[in-house]
């Protein structure tokens, strides 16, 4: 298993490559992994979101658990909507609450599949040959306005604004989802632990499923959906997002008014 990230550098630029012993191993890029030669101290490096997706395909009602409880039925084909590179964040950045929005923000802490390289009606097998490694999402909500207007459910703008979609803070390759459980906590406090071997779709599975609908392209990521426990995010509070193996993801919701323009330095893409 490999732990790859994604940094700016003191000059400004951005870096991505292995992490190992405290020093990043740079390659050119995610699509193109071919190391540089170059070796990095992490400490004269800022972290990033791990990548730079051109789109995230953020799944729903994809765990049997959250489903029989919701009293769904469990779909044949991934349900999805679309998150903009706009609203991706890295771990440490804060989500910022929409200037015109008072109402309830939600956390849903999730898996997120990073394609490697262009799928278009892929196989499993080679939907799985696709998928680079695995990180961790946030898939923030403003839920008041899914159902805002009762003729048009507004999925996308709730979930879609500037930071609501928090990356990080590694990606590793080789890793054994089916063992994994995702931890979520809200200041501290447990309110998230299920295992990922309840999903709907594999990984695999939904690549391939997901590439006849959509191509995939190098540094797109797939959020795997949530299962039980969400909940709100109060001004302030952090959400912590734990995947053993790949590490937490933490970020604040900031306060009304709060600059965090440089706090959010982790949406600056590749």
């Amino acid at each position: 298993m490999d732990t790859w990230m994604r940094f700016m550098s003191n000059d400004g630029g951005v870096v991505f490559g292995r992490v190992e012993n405290g020093y990043l191993h740079e390659y050119d890029s995610l699509d193109q992994p071919v190391p540089t030669g170059a070796v990095l101290s992490l400490r004269t490096l800022t972290p990033l979101a791990p990548c730079a997706p051109g789109k995230v395909v953020a799944l729903w009602n994809n765990f049997h658990a959250l489903a029989a409880k919701l009293d769904k039925p469990v779909p044949s084909h991934p349900l999805f909507l679309l998150k903009p590179p706009g609203s991706v964040i890295g771990s440490g950045a804060a989500i910022r609450r929409p200037a015109h929005y008072a109402g309830k923000i939600v956390y849903e802490g999730e898996l997120g599949i990073v394609i490697g390289r262009r799928c278009r009606n892929a196989t499993v097998d080679e939907a799985a040959a696709a998928i680079f490694g695995y990180t961790i999402v946030n898939d923030v909500t403003a839920a008041d306005l899914l159902n805002e207007n009762p003729h048009f459910p507004q999925w996308c703008r709730a979930k879609g604004f500037d930071t609501f979609c928090c990356i990080g803070p590694a990606i590793l390759s080789g890793f054994a989802w089916r063992d994994a459980r995702v931890v979520t906590t809200l200041d501290g406090v447990e309110r998230q632990n299920y295992p990922l071997a309840d999903m709907v779709f594999s990984p695999a599975e939904q690549v391939s499923l997901i590439s006849q609908d959509l191509t995939l392209e190098p540094g797109d990521v797939i959020a795997c959906g949530t299962s039980l426990g969400v909940g709100s995010i109060k001004d302030g509070a952090t959400v912590a997002v734990s995947i053993e193996g790949i590490g937490t993801l933490s970020n604040v919701l900031a306060v009304g008014g709060q600059d965090v323009a440089a706090a959010n330095a982790a949406a600056v893409p590749a």
